[in-house]
C-alpha cells in the first residue's frame, strides 16, 4: 500500500473529501446529461397531466404505499411487453411527482393496467383482493371506500403543480373541487388505476 493511501485511509476529514468529491462527479456524469434530453421532459404523445380525481387517487396510491409492491415501468424486453404491453418511456412521467416507477414486483406492473378491468372488479379486489385473486397476499383498503375526498386540498396540489409547471389552467383548478365533491378515495384511486397506461395502451 503506498504512503498516499495510507495518509489517505487515516485522515477522516480527506478521506471525506475524496467521497464527496466522487460521488458528486458520479452524480454529474449520470443526472446533467438528463436535463438536457428533450424527451425527458417533454410529454408522451396523448399524456396529460391528471384530471382532479385522478390526482386525487394517485395521492391516495402514493399514500398506501402501492408502489412498493407494484412497479409502472415495463422494460423493453420480450416477456414484458408480451404481458404487459408497450415498454415505457421517460415522456409518460413528466407529470409523475415523484415518479411511481417502482423497484419490485411483488404485484404485477401496473403501466398498462388502465382499461384492462372493470371499475367493479376494481372495487372487489381492492376491498378484499382474494375475492379475485385467490393467491393475492395484498391488503385489503375497504376504509378507501368510506373516506371522502377534500375538494380544496385538491385545488391547492393542482395549484402548487401549475406552478411547478404542469399545463393546468385556472379554470381546471376552479373546477376541482366540484369534480371531486361526495367522491371517496376508492373511487379516486379506482379513477387513476383506470386512467394509466390509456394513452399508449390503445384501450
Amino acid at each position: 500500500m503506498s504512503r498516499g493511501h495510507k495518509r489517505l485511509e487515516k485522515n477522516i476529514i480527506l478521506m471525506s473529501v475524496f467521497i464527496v468529491v466522487v460521488i458528486s462527479l458520479g452524480g454529474l456524469v449520470e443526472i446533467l446529461p438528463l436535463i438536457f434530453q428533450d424527451q425527458v421532459r417533454t410529454p408522451a404523445e396523448g399524456i396529460k397531466p391528471y384530471p382532479a380525481l385522478q390526482l386525487a387517487g394517485r395521492d391516495v396510491y402514493v399514500r398506501e404505499g402501492c408502489y412498493v409492491c407494484h412497479s409502472q415501468m415495463i422494460r423493453p424486453f420480450r416477456s414484458e411487453t408480451e404481458r404487459y404491453g408497450a415498454f415505457s418511456v421517460a415522456g409518460e412521467s413528466v407529470y409523475d411527482r415523484p415518479f411511481q416507477w417502482g423497484s419490485k414486483r411483488t404485484g404485477p406492473d401496473l403501466a398498462r393496467v388502465g382499461g384492462r378491468y372493470s371499475d367493479d372488479w376494481h372495487l372487489i379486489h381492492l376491498m378484499n383482493p382474494r375475492d379475485v385473486v385467490p393467491e393475492s397476499n395484498m391488503p385489503g383498503y375497504p376504509w378507501l371506500a368510506e373516506a371522502e375526498l377534500d375538494g380544496a386540498l385538491i385545488e391547492k396540489k393542482m395549484s402548487a403543480l401549475q406552478t411547478l409547471g404542469d399545463p393546468y389552467t385556472d379554470a381546471e383548478i376552479a373546477a376541482a373541487a366540484d369534480a371531486v365533491a361526495g367522491k371517496t378515495e376508492m373511487e379516486a384511486l379506482i379513477a387513476y388505476l383506470q386512467g394509466l397506461g390509456r394513452a399508449r395502451s390503445g384501450r
